[in-house]
C-alpha cells in the first residue's frame, strides 16, 4: 500500500518493540535538528509524555525560520506593499493617484529580523514548556540509538541514548560547479534574505519558487533582473499552461529579462560580477555578462554528511536519507529499527510544512499508531504577487495514472476574470486547473495562478486528503462574492462532465 492511497488507520502493534518506558535509556526520543521538522517531531512526542532531547547547532526553527520561508514572507509582505503603491495605472483604476512612493531598505530588512527573532524565541518557549531539553551542538549518530553531540562553545563531546532517534537536519542551498560564492555579490537565498544592499542589476540563477519570489522582491524595490534558466523553459517545475500565464504577469510584465536554455558555467564574484553564459546543448561559450550581483537559486541539498550514517549501515541517495512512508530510515528496502527521518534530509517535497506532517508521522509510529504520509494532498505555494500554488498530481502524471489504471481524465479551466470578488479588487489575471476521474469524480491534483492562490488551494488539498467527488464537493456553497467561487465554479464544471 503506498502512502498516497494508505488509510491512516492505528493498528494493534506499535511499530516499536521496545516498551514505551525508555528504560535503560538517557531519553525515549532524541531529535537531530530543530527545523519546522525536528520541532514538530519534539513537541509532539512531548506533549504524548515522551523525554525528548532536541539538539540544534546553529538557530531553533531550521532553514524556514531563518534563513528561508519566514524572512522571505517578510520581504514579500513589504516588497509587495512598494509594488502595490507604485502601480500607477492600477491605482488609476480605482481612481486613486498616489505620490511617488518611498521606502527604507533597512527597514524592510529589520522587519525580516524581527520577525525572524520573534518566532524563533516562540519555538524555543514552546518546547521548553512542552518539557523538552535543547541541546545546543552539533548531533551525529554514534551507532544505533546512540547520538553523539558536540557542544557549541566548549567543542566537549558527550554521547547520549535513547529508544528513539530522528534525523531532521534539513538541507542548504545548492550551488554547481563553476559557480564561486562570496556571500556579498554571489549569493544564495541565505544571505538574501538579509537585504544588505539593492544590486541595480540582478542576475537570478534559476527559475523555480526561490527564484521567482526573490525576483518578485528586487523588481518591486527597483532592481533590474536578468532570470537565466538551464532547461527549455522558465519556470519550468511548474505546470506548463500555469507558468506560461504566470509568466505574463511575473516576468514579461517587469523589468526582468527571461533567458532559457543557457547555463551559467562560471560566475566569479567582485565589482562587476561577471557570468559565462554556455548554450545547454552544446555548452559553447554565447555570452559574459557583467552584473552587479548574482542569486543562486539552483535548488537544495541535503545536509547530511556529518550524520555519521555508516554508524548504523545507512546509504544516502544523493545525500538523502532514504525512508518509508511511516518514516522509518531504510536499509536496503527495509527499516532501521529505532531510527526515522524527516524534512528536507528525506528529499521528499522539501516544504517546511510537508516537514512538520512527517515529524508527527514519525512520532504517532514511535506511539505505536501505524501511521502513513499521504504526499498527494500536501499543497505547494509561490507567494510572488499574484501567488501560484498546487496539489496533487500534475497534468502529466494525472494522464499516466488514467492510462495505467483505465479510466479517462477529466481536467475544467475556471478563470479569475469571471470572478467577482477578482474583478472589483482589478485582478482579473488568474486560472485554476482542476484535474480528476472522470468514472468517480475524484479529485487529483489542482493548480491555480491567480489573488490569494496560497489560501485558495487549500481547499482542494482537504478534498484530496479525503479523496472526496466533485458530484459532492459541487453541492457545497460559498461565500459571494469571494475569491473561493473559483474552486465552486470548478467543481460544477467537474460535476457536469462526470454526470455527462
Amino acid at each position: 500500500m503506498t502512502g498516497e492511497n494508505a488509510l491512516q488507520q492505528p493498528q494493534c502493534c506499535p511499530v516499536s518493540d521496545t516498551p514505551l518506558d525508555g528504560s535503560g535509556f538517557d531519553y525515549d526520543v532524541i531529535v537531530i535538528g530543530a527545523g519546522y521538522g525536528g520541532f514538530d517531531a519534539a513537541k509532539h512526542a512531548a506533549d504524548h509524555g515522551l523525554r525528548v532531547a532536541i539538539v540544534e547547532s546553529r538557530d531553533m526553527g531550521g532553514t524556514c525560520v531563518n534563513r528561508g520561508c519566514v524572512p522571505s514572507k517578510a520581504l514579500l509582505a513589504a516588497s509587495g506593499r512598494v509594488r502595490e503603491l507604485a502601480d500607477a495605472e492600477h491605482l488609476a483604476g480605482f481612481g486613486i493617484h498616489a505620490a511617488p512612493v518611498r521606502f527604507e531598505r533597512q527597514k524592510i530588512a529589520d522587519h525580516a529580523n524581527q520577525l525572524v527573532a520573534t518566532i524563533r524565541s516562540n519555538l524555543t518557549k514552546t518546547l521548553e514548556r512542552a518539557g523538552a531539553t535543547i541541546l545546543r551542538g552539533q548531533g551525529r549518530l554514534a551507532g544505533h540509538q546512540q547520538v553523539t553531540v558536540r557542544e557549541s562553545g566548549s567543542g566537549i563531546e558527550r554521547t547520549i541514548s535513547a529508544r528513539d532517534v530522528i534525523l531532521a537536519t534539513g538541507s542548504e542551498p545548492f550551488v554547481p560547479r563553476g559557480i564561486e560564492t562570496d556571500g556579498r555579490t554571489v549569493f544564495t537565498s541565505d544571505e538574501a534574505v538579509n537585504l544588505e544592499w539593492l544590486p541595480r542589476w540582478l542576475a537570478i540563477i534559476g527559475s523555480g519558487y526561490i527564484g521567482l519570489e526573490f525576483a518578485d522582491v528586487y523588481t518591486a524595490l527597483g532592481c533590474e533582473v536578468t532570470m537565466i534558466e538551464a532547461l527549455d523553459r522558465v519556470m519550468p517545475t511548474f505546470d506548463p499552461d500555469i507558468a506560461k500565464l504566470a509568466a505574463r504577469t511575473l516576468i514579461n510584465g517587469r523589468d526582468i529579462d527571461a533567458r532559457a536554455g543557457v547555463l551559467a558555467r562560471k560566475v566569479t564574484p567582485g565589482c562587476p560580477v561577471k557570468i559565462e553564459l554556455a548554450d545547454m546543448a552544446t555548452k559553447e561559450l554565447v555570452e559574459i555578462l557583467e552584473v552587479d550581483a548574482v542569486l543562486v537559486a539552483t535548488g537544495r541539498v541535503p545536509t547530511s554528511a556529518e550524520l555519521n550514517l555508516a554508524a548504523v549501515g545507512v546509504a544516502t541517495e544523493r545525500g538523502f536519507v532514504p525512508v518509508d512512508e511511516r518514516m522509518r530510515v531504510l536499509v536496503g528496502g527495509e527499516p532501521v529499527p529505532h531510527l526515522w527521518a524527516v524534512g528536507d534530509v528525506t528529499g521528499k517535497m522539501m516544504l517546511a510544512h510537508t516537514a512538520a506532517a512527517q515529524g508527527t508521522v514519525a512520532v504517532d509510529n514511535i506511539l505505536g499508531h501505524s501511521r502513513q504520509i499521504d504526499y498527494r494532498s500536501i499543497p505547494a505555494a509561490t507567494f510572488t504577487h499574484p501567488e501560484i500554488s498546487s496539489v496533487g498530481l500534475s497534468e502529466a502524471d494525472a494522464k499516466a495514472l488514467a492510462e495505467q489504471e483505465g479510466f479517462e481524465l477529466g481536467l475544467v479551466r475556471s478563470y479569475f476574470k469571471a470572478n467577482s470578488k477578482a474583478l472589483a479588487e482589478l485582478e482579473g489575471e488568474g486560472l485554476m486547473k482542476l484535474l480528476f476521474n472522470k468514472a468517480s469524480g475524484e479529485v487529483l491534483g489542482a493548480h491555480i495562478f491567480g489573488l490569494h492562490a496560497a489560501d485558495l488551494i487549500q481547499e482542494i488539498a482537504n478534498a484530496v486528503a479525503r479523496r472526496q467527488s466533485v458530484v459532492q464537493l459541487a453541492t457545497e456553497v460559498h461565500t459571494h462574492p469571494t475569491l473561493s467561487e473559483v474552486v465552486e465554479v470548478a467543481y460544477k464544471q467537474a460535476a457536469m462532465a462526470v454526470a455527462g
